[in-house]
């Protein structure tokens, strides 16, 4: 709050005392039986004005200690709810507290409803989840038993249905936990290969089905990093890869490593992002126009929860990809994400000094 603004907020009491000195100054004028001089009577009026500006100035510095503090608590937007208004010393201001300190109550018992409300409905989409994967295990069982009597077209297509009802069923899992992700995760090293391996076993069946052919080079690295995440993530850009690649297609699993740390690189010669979906990718909900073929069945939440995990983790995801010729995503593992390990700065070091002898 400033001087100017005071004066603004106060403009009607200005104008009323004002006219107030008007009025007296025309009773003292036109009155037959007075003497009084014009020059003093200006100075009189002269004398008043100042007067009103010294007291409104007194006033406005009496209360700076209680505009400071507002302006404070709306700077600091993101702890207001932490500090309520204090030391209020006229009846509006105590009131204005009263009613700050009302709304902070008020909307800490909305609050403490949303999150009992939220964990709940995580509680009972995790105990879902884990129910849910009973009978779909119970199924793959069951399919495996009726591969002789079905045939394999039909055995590959029934398997593939189960496998991606699992792979919507952990996508589910994984987001109602994206908010809690503090409490469930571990970072410690662990090879690229240890956590690929498995992924890419998981999606053989997909491999085989359509004829895809798989590439994997120069896995031979540790990294910094939870593992059960950066397999969801892996798992999250994997299946995207082969839902939009064709059959007899091809998908290269690469690291690249270099003095800003280590680039694992997950290419496919699919149909490729157009370039005007390329900055949406990462959206939530968001398909683009390769999702919105009826064949895909895409939901819009796969790369938006790689993206927000490997944030959480430390890591970035970046997409380069070209209209019919494929697209590259790459899980970049800064420096500091990881150390001892081929490429780290130390081996950097070891390499250079090599070089200097």
């Amino acid at each position: 709050m400033t001087f100017g603004k005071f004066l603004r907020d106060h403009f009607l009491q200005i104008v009323f005392w004002l006219l107030g000195l008007v009025l007296f100054n025309l009773v003292i004028w036109l009155d037959p039986s007075n003497s009084v001089a014009l020059v003093n009577l200006l100075y009189l009026d002269l004398l008043l004005v100042i007067f009103l500006a010294v007291f409104l100035f007194i006033l406005f510095w009496s209360r700076r200690s209680w505009y400071r503090q507002v302006d404070e608590r709306i700077a600091d937007a993101d702890n207001i709810l932490n500090n309520p208004l204090v030391n209020p010393q006229r009846s509006d201001e105590r009131q204005i507290a009263r009613y700050s300190e009302t709304l902070l109550e008020t909307h800490q018992q909305v609050l403490n409803s949303l999150v009992n409300e939220q964990a709940d409905q995580r509680e009972f989409i995790d105990s879902w989840v884990h129910d849910i994967k009973v009978p779909l295990a119970a199924l793959r069982l069951v399919s495996d038993s009726l591969e002789d009597e079905i045939g394999e077209q039909k055995y590959d297509q029934l398997v593939e249905e189960i496998d991606r009802m699992n792979h919507y069923v952990e996508e589910v899992l994984y987001y109602s936990r994206l908010s809690h992700f503090a409490n469930d995760y571990l970072i410690q090293e662990y090879s690229l290969k240890a956590i690929i391996n498995p992924v890419v076993r998981d999606n053989m069946n997909y491999f085989i089905h359509k004829k895809i052919r798989l590439e994997r080079k120069n896995l031979d690295y540790t990294v910094l990093t939870d593992q059960k995440w950066l397999s969801f993530i892996i798992q999250q850009i994997i299946a995207n890869s082969l839902k939009y690649t064709p059959p007899a297609g091809e998908i290269t699993i690469a690291v690249v490593s270099d003095r800003r740390g280590l680039d694992l690189k997950i290419t496919d010669n699919g149909v490729g992002i157009p370039e005007a979906d390329l900055p949406r990718i990462f959206d939530k909900g968001f398909t683009g126009a390769n999702g919105r073929h009826a064949d895909t069945h895409a939901t819009g939440l796969g790369l938006y929860l790689a993206q927000k995990l490997a944030q959480k983790l430390g890591h970035q995801i970046s997409v380069c990809s070209t209209v019919g010729v494929g697209t590259t995503l790459t899980i970049h593992f800064p420096l500091l994400s990881y150390y001892n390990s081929p490429g780290s700065q130390n081996g950097f070091l070891e390499k250079e000094g090599e070089y200097n002898d």
